[in-house]
């Protein structure tokens, strides 16, 4: 609702009015996330009241001043002993949107020390109730008197002095009814646990009272975070660190990272997965500023690559944004992301010279997160690519084991290629490398980096067909009629066909099809489609003589000896389709849909001949 204002004189500056209603829902579905948030916005602002109070009175003891939370399902109170609010505060403060006291005269320099500063805080306290009740006593003046604010959700308040007795001591209470359909985020067991939620690391004394009779109000940060505590011995802090870590994320870490940013004040840990996560994948981090939890998913800490790890931290100087529920982007936070990162790097650094077993387990889960940093970063690479497991035709292996065994080093562009040639490429001695995996490529070329006496090549369909042995002249002449019919049936898939020798011999073919081919296939294709239009003359215009797709038959294959010498036109033809096919099914490539069809036809034929010759 908004309140009705005297009409102006013609040309004099007006004020703006404010529907109060329409605000807080504005709040409630664009700024916060939750409703639960009344009660950190209530939090934030007893802890800023009681950092004031500690500036006033620098020399009181440790734990003089501290905050209550009180619910018993009919209302929910805050209560501090901070610095408290005077008649006049209450006016400029508590009446005006936008306003904060943290943004006074006086103590602007101070801003710094503070959680909140936008003066809109307590505005979330309408998204569960209809009526804010504040009581406070300003601690700047002896002899102040209390003071009552009530403000209302259709935008009016109140406001009148109290007899001193109505609140003996300094200090602010705040006080809420909830609303009927907001007891989800009201009754007592929900305030106590997000009272724990948000304030478990806030450094001034936070309790919990549900008003049942003879029970103790209970401590809702009984101890400080573990990295603030001392211990009798290392190994007890690094057990504490990850017993912490597990109890926040529910995994048990493989390290722990403790963090130490003196500039920014910012300390916590940061906790290595166990296991492996799909690559980019961003967990979210819990970010503290002075001990008010921020975000369960703050995802800006850390660069992209250093997905394999979860991170609590307390920091001073991080500027949230308004809503308090992720932090600004600013020169600061970007200092503190690039410092993060740089932890990041010298634990990997120090695992790897100090503890092997350890690097091993980290390696083992997180080797792609790895991969993605040292290609950017010459350290790590230094580091940790002799280390970093690839696909090799000696199976599953480190670059530096397989360039002892491998003086070149040859790399694949895709994993198909790679599965076309393996098992032929290790019989032939040839050290080929699965590149076709994220940053596998890359990687294996920058080997002589690190290695100066490792070659590393692309393999290329040359340099395997150069490999294998040819048939002596004989054999090949008496293949002769057998070849040209089988370059006639493949004729369609713009393949070659050639008889070798290599092993292993139970291999009937080998089908080497380099992407170059597919390519210009592919290009053939869509001319051919395009005939006669604009198109099909710019693809025409295109060609270029790209190496063709090879089937090369295996001579030492007792199947392939057999093909060779069929007499019988049809069934030559049939055989070399069937050859063409399994090979096709070995390289695991995607089959296009005229393969398919030749492999399911040649099945067919082959299965009715046999049939005829049994009958």
């Amino acid at each position: 609702m908004t309140l009705p204002r005297p009409a102006s004189p013609d040309g004099a500056d007006r004020a703006f009015q404010v529907d109060l209603r329409g605000l807080v829902d504005l709040l409630s579905h664009h700024l916060y996330s939750s409703p639960r948030v009344y009660l950190r916005e209530l939090l934030q602002n007893a802890v800023d009241a009681l950092t004031a109070r500690r500036g006033l009175e620098p020399d009181a003891p440790d734990g003089a001043f501290g905050i209550r939370l009180f619910a018993d399902g009919s209302v929910v109170r805050v209560e501090d002993d901070g610095v408290g609010l005077s008649e006049a505060d209450v006016h400029t403060f508590l009446a005006t949107i936008g306003r904060s006291s943290k943004r006074a005269d006086g103590i602007a320099e101070q801003r710094g020390d503070f959680i909140g500063q936008f003066g809109i805080g307590l505005l979330s306290c309408f998204l569960v109730a209809d009526e804010i009740h504040v009581v406070s006593r300003s601690a700047r003046t002896p002899d102040a008197p209390a003071v009552e604010w009530r403000g209302h959700g259709d935008g009016s308040y109140s406001v009148r002095t109290l007899p001193a007795s109505a609140r003996p001591l300094p200090g602010t209470t705040v006080t809420l009814t909830p609303r009927s359909d907001t007891g989800e985020w009201t009754r007592p067991a929900q305030v106590h646990a997000l009272g724990r939620h948000f304030g478990s690391l806030l450094r001034h004394p936070v309790t919990f009272s549900d008003g049942t009779a003879g029970a103790a109000a209970v401590s809702v940060n009984p101890e400080p975070a573990p990295w603030a505590r001392t211990f009798p011995t290392p190994g007890s802090r690094s057990r504490a660190l990850a017993a912490y870590g597990e109890e926040v994320f529910g995994f048990a870490p493989l390290d722990t990272i403790e963090l130490d940013l003196p500039a920014v004040g910012l300390k916590g840990i940061a906790c290595v997965l166990p296991e492996a996560v799909p690559a980019g994948r961003r967990h979210g981090h819990r970010v503290h500023v002075k001990g008010m939890l921020l975000s369960e998913q703050a995802d800006e800490i850390l660069p992209e690559w250093a997905f394999f790890v979860r991170c609590v931290i307390d920091a001073e100087s991080l500027r949230p944004t308004a809503s308090r529920e992720s932090l600004y982007e600013d020169d600061t936070l970007a200092a503190v992301r690039d410092a993060l990162a740089e932890r990041m790097r010298a634990w990997i650094a120090r695992a790897a010279a100090s503890d092997p077993e350890l690097l091993g387990r980290f390696l083992q889960a997180h080797h792609l997160a790895v991969k993605s940093l040292a290609v950017h970063d010459d350290e790590i690479l230094r580091l940790l690519l002799p280390w970093l497991p690839f696909e090799t035709t000696d199976g599953h292996t480190t670059l530096d084991e397989f360039a002892r065994t491998h003086r070149t080093v040859l790399v694949t562009s895709s994993v198909e290629e790679f599965r076309q040639v393996a098992a032929i490429a290790s019989a032939a001695g040839l050290g080929v490398v699965n590149g076709g995996y994220t940053y596998d490529r890359e990687l294996v070329h920058r080997l002589p980096e690190i290695r100066p006496e490792a070659s590393v090549a692309d393999l290329d369909p040359a340099t395997l067909t150069a490999h294998l042995d040819p048939v002596d002249r004989e054999t090949e002449l008496a293949a002769s009629a057998y070849l040209a019919l089988a370059r006639d049936a493949l004729a369609v898939f713009d393949c070659d066909v050639a008889l070798r020798t290599f092993h292993p011999a139970s291999a009937p073919a080998l089908l080497v099809d380099s992407r170059e081919a597919r390519h210009e296939r592919t290009r053939s294709q869509l001319a051919r489609e395009q005939e006669g239009g604009l198109w099909g003359d710019i693809l025409g215009a295109l060609r270029q003589e790209a190496p063709r797709a090879q089937l090369i038959l295996n001579q030492l294959n007792p199947l392939v000896r057999t093909a060779v010498a069929i007499d019988e036109p049809e069934l030559a033809r049939t055989s070399a389709e069937a050859l063409y096919g399994q090979a096709a099914l070995l390289s695991r490539r995607p089959l296009r849909p005229a393969e398919s069809s030749l492999i399911n036809r040649s099945f067919l034929d082959l299965l009715a001949h046999a049939l005829r010759k049994d009958s």
